[in-house]
């Protein structure tokens, strides 16, 4: 059983929710029925597209992390693992719109499309013009044959929140950031594996069991077990197999470029995440893939899962001025 931080779980989240607005004070405001977070300072400069996104809590910093200057101006958190509500949606919207529309920014997972699309005729309704942006670019979920959900949306949504957040910030009207966020996505492919499950509030046992010399080889950010098992090896024999998984879906060839993200699931120290990356960048260097720019670190988690993803997004000279533009949030900041 693993031991927790934790009152009541059902209270965990707006418990959290409490402090990280009392620690982010003056930079987000946290609005309790519904619930959803906005920038403190959104609606101030009109006109701006507005930007907001959302989906389970269990996955910080994001979204809520990523509410601020140069990315999102609302997030909305469900329960652990849960949608947010189409009326949490809406109302975050409203909080968030300054004229200029909301651009939705929506992880592919049946709850958050609906809820999304809900919320976005509810807005029309208001007389605020949403569209959406979704991001499905986990290539373990994709079956290949029609069946299923497709691929599901991870931690390629950290780069679509980013520049799109630069694109709103520099004045790009809704319509040119919802087909910058597609072209991200289109060009977007994620692998994660895991040495061992999350554990959920209150509970203390990991969501699946896997054996001393085994990995969950292609796991989803749920704890959504992959379609296979992998026996347990070291970085430099997995990560060129996890690249072979992102790479040939995007048929990346030589000379291309792209912006890497190698994110920790929850409990993953630095110390790995950086020598994943020194693998990554060994392996596109024999391939002649050129890493434009690079995120390591812990950005989307499953709770406290042990396990890692790597995302790449095709890049270019547009892509590459958007990412390195001035950003400030919780959780990321330059």
């Amino acid at each position: 059983m693993r031991r927790q931080f934790v009152n009541d779980p059902a209270d965990l989240v707006n418990e959290a929710l409490e402090g990280f607005e009392a620690a982010q004070r003056g930079r987000i405001r946290w609005n309790r029925d519904p619930s959803y977070v906005v920038r403190a300072d959104s609606g101030r400069r009109r006109g701006k597209v507005a930007l907001v996104s959302g989906g389970g809590s269990g996955h910080e910093p994001l979204h809520v992390g990523y509410v601020g200057p140069g990315m999102l101006d609302a997030a909305v958190p469900g329960a652990v693992f849960a949608s947010p509500t189409a009326i949490q949606i809406q109302a975050a919207s409203r909080a968030a719109d300054s004229g200029g529309g909301v651009v939705h920014i929506v992880k592919n997972y049946t709850g958050d499309v609906l809820n999304f699309r809900i919320a976005a005729e509810l807005l029309e309704d208001d007389g605020i013009r949403a569209e959406a942006v979704f991001v499905d670019d986990d290539v373990a979920s994709d079956t290949g044959d029609g069946e299923g959900p497709g691929r599901r949306g991870t931690a390629a949504v950290i780069a679509v929140e980013k520049l799109c957040g630069a694109a709103a910030e520099r004045g790009d009207d809704l319509d040119e950031i919802v087909a910058l966020g597609r072209r991200i996505t289109s060009g977007a492919r994620t692998f994660s594996v895991a040495l061992a499950a999350g554990a959920h509030p209150g509970q203390g046992r990991p969501s699946f069991d896997l054996a001393d010399d085994e990995i969950e080889f292609g796991v989803g950010i749920h704890g959504e077990r992959a379609r296979q098992r992998h026996p347990f090896a070291p970085v430099r024999d997995l990560v060129p197999e996890m690249v072979d998984r992102v790479r040939d879906p995007l048929g990346l060839g030589r000379g291309e470029h792209v912006i890497a993200i190698v994110n920790g699931l929850g409990s993953t120290h630095d110390l790995e995440l950086y020598a994943i990356h020194r693998e990554l960048v060994q392996v596109l260097a024999k391939e002649g893939i050129v890493i434009d720019r690079a995120l390591v670190g812990t950005y989307l988690t499953s709770l406290d899962m042990a396990g890692c993803s790597i995302t790449l997004i095709r890049s270019d000279d547009d892509l590459v001025d958007l990412w390195d533009a001035p950003v400030s949030t919780p959780a990321l900041t330059w």
